[in-house]
């Protein structure tokens, strides 16, 4: 069975760093893209299984970029979880309203990650 894609729209790259060892560890495919940009493009030219998308990405927000990517025939479906440091339950429905399925906060709970992205890439 092919590995889980997970593509991780992260621009701290500590994060992103830790974030895709741990995953890569738990067994899946991470790709990484540094921005709202990049995260598009990326997930267009790569077409991952689910995406992580922090949504504090300066320029272009992950909010924006989540939007662009389902606007997209080719990415319009790939599950998206937003990754925030706000747990505000205004965050969660600005996400949900931007078309992510799912929200995260950080500090990342890897195994309430995991669970997330079984349950979404439909793995469960």
């Amino acid at each position: 069975m092919p590995l889980t894609k997970v593509l991780i729209v992260e621009d701290n790259e500590m994060n992103r760093d830790m974030l895709s060892r741990r995953l890569s560890r738990k067994g899946f495919e991470v790709i990484a893209a540094v921005d709202g940009p990049d995260g598009i493009m990326t997930a267009s030219s790569a077409l991952p299984d689910i995406i992580l998308m922090d949504v504090a990405l300066g320029a272009m927000d992950g909010w924006e970029a989540t939007r662009a990517i389902k606007t997209n025939a080719e990415t319009a479906n790939i599950p998206v979880i937003a990754l925030t440091a706000h747990a505000l339950e205004s965050d969660r429905r600005k996400s949900i309203a931007a078309g992510c399925s799912e929200f995260e906060t950080k500090p990342i709970d890897i195994d309430r990650l995991v669970e997330k992205i079984m349950l979404l890439a439909n793995l469960a």
